[in-house]
């Protein structure tokens, strides 16, 4: 490569960044990156821009480090090769995600069957795109054992993939079900080679974990949290706090909302679910709305973006959906709870919340459904298991069983 765009108009990236407020040792790392690109006598050797983040990998760095060259010079490939600005949000090509890109031809032939197939039969895609994944991380297992191909591939590799030396379980029944349908989509591509893969994979049992619920306590120091305006949470916070609190959105359905998806006349909140991609029409709360209105007429950076929450800092960019996960982190810090190991910290225990409170006030199960806007009535019952108060109703007396005293001694 010669970088002769790059030696011509890197001025005007750096320009860019400046006139973006970009942070100053932010753009004093695309300095020092480009400086040592078109100083270095290797230059013309090198094929590629990931060629260059390789030579950086060769010495001794920290992974944080190496992290902030993948982003520099990402962004140097998309301006010098694309002609594409940093957006706070694009990410660098150097790199595939996951294992698909480290696949030989013939695994990577498979998936792309698979895909095809799948979209044309009409399968979600946020579905054919978690199979997917699944399937290349199994089959990539399979190379790095050495099994270069589908014939290859023994029980005891693919048990290997499934089972620790110890004999311990390490993927999961819904890991396993996802290969499967990759191969099982398969068999009309090389049924012999797929068919001899299905048989190895193992029968698991499926065991749904019990969902950790909100105690009353909890909800209590997260509404005051909330509500409280010397808490500390800014008012973007408060509102996400609010939304989780009182509707039941998936954190990525709050990422996604735009300032159109609230009818302050109609007083709905109107989204198209990014899991199910169907619609849901939720009735605005007050609480939820002056929440919503204090964000975005007092503290909402004055930005054409048409999604309603945005970063705090420049070049104000809209959330990402584990930004939401961060806020609830956040939050739950600063009420002081769900802070050991283990706990459950995520978005969707405001969402079970929410439907454990309904299903306790005795709201009939298909209006809970069309709130947590499930497609399929069974989506609810996991979370019929923390109905405590129906369940209660459900127990059996003992006082016509033989029980020794000491049973209920203290």
């Amino acid at each position: 490569m010669y970088f002769q765009n790059l030696e011509e108009h890197y001025h005007e990236l750096l320009d860019f960044l400046e006139s973006n407020h970009y942070s100053p040792s932010y753009i004093q790392k695309f300095k020092t990156v480009i400086r040592n690109i078109l100083n270095d006598p290797k230059r013309k050797r090198w094929e590629s821009y990931r060629g260059i983040y390789l030579e950086y990998a060769k010495s001794s760095h920290s992974e944080q480090y190496l992290r902030h060259m993948r982003t520099v010079i990402g962004a140097l490939e998309q301006f010098d090769l694309y002609g594409k600005y940093p957006n706070g949000r694009r990410r660098h090509s150097l790199f595939g995600r996951g294992s698909y890109h480290l696949l030989n031809h013939e695994y990577q032939e498979l998936i792309d069957f698979y895909c095809k197939t799948e979209k044309e039969r009409g399968k979600k895609l946020t579905t054919i795109h978690s199979e997917a994944m699944n399937a290349a991380s199994f089959l990539y297992a399979m190379q790095k054992k050495g099994c270069e191909s589908l014939d290859a591939v023994t029980e005891e590799t693919v048990l290997s993939f499934f089972l620790s030396d110890e004999g311990e379980l390490i993927k999961s029944c819904s890991y396993k079900k996802n290969i499967r349908a990759v191969f099982k989509a398969g068999i009309a591509w090389k049924e012999r080679e797929c068919q001899k893969v299905l048989c190895f994979l193992p029968l698991l049992r499926e065991i749904r974990k019990n969902i950790q619920y909100f105690t009353k306590e909890e909800v209590q120091g997260i509404r005051d949290t909330i509500d409280s305006s010397s808490s500390g949470l800014s008012k973007r916070d408060r509102a996400i706090g609010m939304l989780l609190l009182h509707t039941g959105l998936r954190g990525c359905d709050i990422a996604a909302l735009e300032m159109n998806s609230i009818n302050w006349a109609a007083e709905k909140i109107w989204i198209i679910q990014q899991k199910t991609e169907i619609p849901l029409e939720l009735p605005l709360m007050p609480i939820v709305g002056n929440a919503i209105y204090d964000y975005v007429t007092t503290e909402r950076p004055d930005s054409d973006h048409r999604f309603l929450f945005l970063s705090e800092t420049r070049p104000f960019t809209p959330l990402a959906s584990r930004s939401i996960g961060s806020i609830v982190t956040k939050m739950l810090r600063m009420v002081g709870i769900r802070q050991d190991k283990g706990a459950r910290k995520g978005t969707h225990i405001f969402r079970h919340y929410l439907a454990s409170f309904l299903m306790g006030k005795g709201i009939p199960q298909p209006i809970i459904s069309r709130t947590l806007g499930h497609t399929s009535p069974d989506s609810l019952e996991p979370y019929l298991r923390a109905d405590f108060v129906h369940l209660k109703e459900c127990a059996l007396s003992i006082e016509k069983f033989p029980v020794a005293e000491e049973v209920f001694a203290l």
